[in-house]
């Protein structure tokens, strides 16, 4: 939350309150009760080191609770009557990190270690008295880091959740917009496509009334006409999240093949494997690569035969499209958007796409996608 306020890089923010707790602490040990030894060398060190230590505090607050807990234990035990204020910034920084339960334990063997140590460093009734004192002191001042680190916590968190909540909206409204385009591009195409299938009608209704052979590419225009329809229509069921007609799919596949023969192209279907339990995007996706694949050939391959193979793998859907067409070897394939489309469905589903000129001549685009295994 507070990682860019006021401009200064965590980092040094850190190393600032590092260095301005251990010199609080040194301080304190040098104005304030020395019981230990005369240099008290040990106890200085440790006095430092517990501050210093704060630095790693958002890297490593667990190991930094630990290595500030043992340096105050430390430094009691070295005669230093001093508040053990970095273990309380480490206590904060655990629980803002989220180890609540983790600081809750260590608190209490701390508080449990300190009193014993104050205990033995102050004798007779008052000295009692003052370790009682202090241990209560401890206590309230650990419940207050305690207390803080769990607000600053939820705030935290009640945070990120707001502005996921914000990036939510952004993406449904986003979503909501892309339907409404969707819908208005349908009913643009619909109009367009509509037009363009019965004039194609209308012309081989008045040929066949001539008796004239209707040319095979007006039958194809027909054809098309009709499946573009149709598939327009179900993305748009689709897209309203009507399930009434089901997508198309694996089981349309060879109504894909046998459009591509009637179009003028020998096609082929093989089909090799027992066919698992697919899930409908993997479904939808193989359909979608073979109608790509088809129509590609169909428009700038040149080719005069194309084959389909879907081989179904005990983890996997393996779907290849191959043509005789004008491909040769050293020919740089310029990927277009049905090929940029394919690519995309496959990478979705985690699978893998190529598609690349044959050794000798045409054109194989293969396709693997991932099926999980149902028990």
């Amino acid at each position: 939350m507070d990682e860019g306020r006021f401009g200064v890089p965590p980092a040094v923010r850190d190393w600032a309150l590092a260095l301005g707790v251990a010199a609080l602490l040194v301080a304190t040990g040098l104005t304030g009760e020395y019981t230990g030894p005369a240099s008290g060398v040990l106890g200085y060190a440790l006095l430092a080191a517990g501050g210093l230590a704060l630095a790693a505090r958002r890297r490593a607050p667990q190991a930094v609770l630990a290595v500030t807990g043992l340096c105050a234990v430390g430094y009691q035990l070295a005669g230093f009557d001093v508040l053990a204020v970095s273990y309380l910034v480490a206590v904060y920084g655990a629980v803002r990190a989220g180890h609540r339960a983790l600081t809750a334990v260590a608190s209490v063997s701390m508080l449990a270690v300190l009193h014993l140590t104050a205990l033995l460093f102050h004798h007779g009734p008052v000295g009692e008295a003052l370790a009682q004192a202090r241990h209560v002191l401890e206590i309230a001042w650990l419940i207050a880091a305690f207390a803080a680190g769990e607000a600053l916590r939820q705030a935290e968190r009640r945070a990120e959740e707001a502005e996921r909540t914000r990036e939510e909206t952004a993406r449904r409204r986003a979503d909501e917009e892309r339907l409404h385009i969707a819908r208005e591009l349908h009913d643009s195409l619909t109009h367009q496509i509509s037009i363009i299938k019965v004039q194609a009608e209308v012309a081989v209704h008045v040929a066949r009334r001539r008796g004239e052979q209707v040319p095979e590419a007006l039958l194809a225009i027909q054809e098309a006409g009709r499946e573009a329809t149709r598939e327009l229509r179900a993305t748009l069921e689709a897209l309203r999240d009507d399930h009434t007609t089901p997508p198309r799919g694996l089981d349309h596949i060879p109504e894909l093949v046998e459009r591509a023969g009637r179009a003028g192209l020998e096609a082929t279907l093989t089909i090799e494997g027992r066919r698992p339990d697919v899930p409908a995007a993997v479904a939808r996706t193989a359909y979608r690569i073979v109608q790509e694949a088809l129509t590609n050939i169909a428009r700038h391959a040149g080719a005069a035969t194309a084959s389909v193979r879907i081989d179904y793998r005990p983890d996997s859907l393996a779907i290849q499209v191959d043509d005789d067409g004008k491909a040769a070897p050293d020919t740089v394939p310029t990927p277009g958007l049905g090929l940029l489309g394919m690519r995309e469905r496959v990478t979705a589903l985690g699978g893998r796409l190529s598609a690349q000129p044959r050794s000798t001549h045409g054109f194989t685009v293969r396709a693997e996608l991932p099926v999980e295994r149902t028990s």
